[in-house]
């Protein structure tokens, strides 16, 4: 893969400004830079869904599967092994063949020569696809990611979060790509699902290139690291991992530092003399010739200084509840749930949560961990049993696929709250790094990471005593996610939480673990955290 001297800009915001970098085939690449330096946008010229202003990306007719951040089905009726197996467009290869050969039939002989060619490319096509052994490679595929067999014969759009990003990477796997471009594949994924996903990154025969939060993810598979700096709109290529790259990258900036401060002297001893010079009676010949001199240079050195990097704000956040909650928020009293046809999740399911308690759901992908809090919230209703709050409790839901978020309506819309005016909405978007006009865009146009500040600005405004969380941190940077941790940990309310994040778990103080499907109740302790996260498909 090489690119030269990519330049794109949207309006006035440049992305790319003569950027190049080389990519050798077979690499495993990291690709970093700050939110908003065009990490995502890369993705997306590869893919030729965005238009370089100028400059080209040369891929070698390279087959491309790309893992969005976003997992969204164009048929939602099609069951999931029909999802799985459309990875590889054998079926519409061959149905295109046939009817080639239909045409062959009675095709004149000039047409025949060219149909002959166009076949014999999509025969070519369908062998690199393996089309007589793509069924029993895909059933491989199936059983070395543990996929049920009843989930196979699911339509696509009855699963949930979890059960979509496995399912996704199911079939960018069998799609025998030369390139994979992975956006946060680590999303929702379980660790049992993600030990497996590391594993045939490592010993797959092409190229792939990740965006990724997770440094333990990226390090443990990338030997380069594609860094897009925000400030010069340049690509560079650095060979390592993350942590490689860290070191590398303080030390060129330290450099960088004395760099600028010595060019920064330079100028302000040309600036003095050319003031001087200037100042100067006309009588004063040398002075004045050397204040000339001096004004050459110093125009080259203001245009041969570099810039500093810009110093990028952090998210900002204080979680305060309005007013205190009883002491049992929350009394769930056998509840029994089950979508319909098919088996109950769970039956005569009971816990009581008691005031100010940080409670945790863990239990493999698809048990009903996010289906238990859309009873709790009663987006979902039970087929018997009772869910109780606390009389004083207000409640705040953040939802794992973002769904409390109206994507018709602008950032400040989705916020909107009777107890601030615009100008303290603004103030406190802010904090969220919405700032100026940002406000007004539509949320549909927003990043995954941009619309989950959005949904996390929204309950924070709430100022509820009763948090519920579905996979908050997905999305975020570490840093980020360091910082809702912090802030979860200090907060004065109840709080519920699914997470596949054992780091930010440990950080807000879990009380309590909940088990699904069994319900089984557990003191938290870091010792069974990391067993129910390493051996959850062992939960069952």
């Amino acid at each position: 893969m090489k690119a030269q001297n990519l330049n794109l800009s949207f309006g006035n915001e440049t992305i790319y400004e003569d950027a190049s970098f080389e990519i050798p085939r077979n690499t495993k690449v990291g690709i970093v830079g700050v939110n908003g330096a065009g990490k995502t946008t890369l993705f997306k010229v590869l893919l030729g869904e965005i238009e370089l202003d100028a400059g080209n990306v040369s891929l070698e007719s390279a087959r491309i599967g790309y893992l969005p951040q976003e997992i969204e089905f164009q048929d939602k009726e099609m069951t999931v092994w029909e999802y799985i197996y459309n990875g590889r467009p054998i079926k519409a290869l061959q149905t295109e063949l046939l009817k080639i050969y239909d045409t062959l039939a009675s095709a004149e002989p000039k047409e025949e020569k060219s149909l002959l060619k166009k076949a014999a490319k999509i025969q070519d096509t369908l062998d690199i696809l393996d089309e007589y052994n793509a069924d029993e490679a895909l059933l491989n595929l199936i059983e070395s990611m543990k996929i049920p067999d009843e989930l196979l014969d699911r339509k696509v759009k009855e699963l949930s979060g979890g059960q979509k990003s496995k399912i996704a990477f199911a079939r960018l796997l069998f799609s025998n790509s030369d390139i994979l471009l992975l956006d946060e594949p680590t999303n929702h994924l379980d660790v049992t699902t993600k030990d497996f996903v590391t594993d045939f990154i490592k010993n797959y025969a092409g190229t792939v290139l990740i965006i990724s939060h997770d440094v333990d993810f990226l390090n443990s598979l990338v030997d380069k690291i594609v860094f897009i700096d925000k400030v010069t709109h340049k690509i560079k290529v650095y060979d390592g991992n993350y942590g490689t790259f860290k070191k590398t990258y303080a030390k060129e900036m330290a450099e960088k530092e004395t760099r600028i401060v010595n060019q920064e002297r330079e100028i302000e001893k040309l600036q003095e003399i050319v003031k001087r010079a200037e100042q100067a009676s006309r009588t004063n010949h040398n002075l004045k010739r050397l204040g000339e001199s001096r004004k050459i240079q110093l125009e080259k050195k203001l245009k041969e200084l570099e810039k500093r990097d810009r110093e990028y704000k952090r998210v900002n956040i204080k979680i305060e509840p309005l007013r205190e909650i009883g002491k049992v928020p929350l009394e769930v009293t056998n509840l029994t749930f089950g979508y319909p046809g098919k088996e109950n999740l769970y039956q005569n399911l009971s816990f009581t949560l008691t005031k100010n308690e940080k409670f945790l759901i863990v239990g493999e992908n698809g048990i009903g961990k996010s289906t238990l809090l859309k009873l709790l919230v009663s987006k979902l209703e039970p087929k018997t049993g009772t869910i109780e709050f606390n009389s004083k409790a207000d409640i705040a839901y953040y939802a794992q696929e973002l769904e409390i978020l109206d994507e018709t309506k602008t950032i400040i819309q989705n916020v909107t709250n009777p107890n601030y005016t615009e100008q303290g909405l603004r103030s406190l978007l802010g904090n969220f790094l919405f700032r100026g006009d940002d406000v007004y865009k539509k949320v549909s146009v927003l990043s995954p990471g941009e619309k989950a500040r959005v949904a996390l600005c929204k309950i924070l405004l709430k100022q509820a005593n009763f948090i519920i969380l579905d996979e908050p941190t997905n999305h975020f940077d570490p840093e980020t996610q360091s910082i809702i941790g912090e802030n979860f940990k200090n907060y004065e309310g109840t709080l519920i939480l699914v997470s596949h994040n054992p780091s930010f778990v440990e950080e807000i103080g879990i009380t309590r673990m909940l088990v699904l499907p069994e319900g089984k109740i557990l003191n938290y302790s870091r010792e069974l955290l990391n067993y129910y996260y390493y051996l959850n498909s062992e939960l069952m």
